[in-house]
């Protein structure tokens, strides 16, 4: 049994996934930071003493769970950063439904060099 080709009308559908993933992920990102702005203006403080900022995620969530400004911020720019790596991943995705060797190898490259420096910039201190 072989299978169908892939339509242009389904790489269009795939290709609106990927713009909508990338919408949806900034303007969560966009949200998530203006409550951590609000929360600071209204507050007047940060969260933390002095100019203090949290870098690393168990840091940010605990922040984020004690309604913390800076931490609540924090976790915006972490979804921000993020968004395009989701959109890497489903480029991979639409790649493979394509039947493109070769994209699927060099995105699933351009993955692992993310995944790799998301785990230096975490670990490597």
């Amino acid at each position: 049994m072989t299978e169908k080709p892939t339509t242009a009308k389904e790489m269009a559908q795939v290709e609106t996934i990927i713009g909508r993933i990338l919408q949806i992920g900034v303007i969560v990102s966009a949200i998530i930071m203006a409550v951590g702005l609000v929360l600071f203006l209204v507050t007047g403080q940060s969260g933390y003493p002095g100019s203090t900022v949290p870098t690393s995620m168990q840091t940010i969530l605990t922040g984020v769970i004690q309604f913390r400004p800076y931490a609540i911020m924090m976790l915006g720019v972490y979804c921000l950063i993020l968004t395009p790596v989701l959109r890497v991943i489903v480029s991979i995705y639409a790649f493979y439904r394509e039947k493109d060797r070769l994209y699927v190898t060099i995105t699933t490259a351009v993955l692992l060099i993310l995944i790799v420096a998301l785990v230096i910039g975490v670990y490597g201190k």
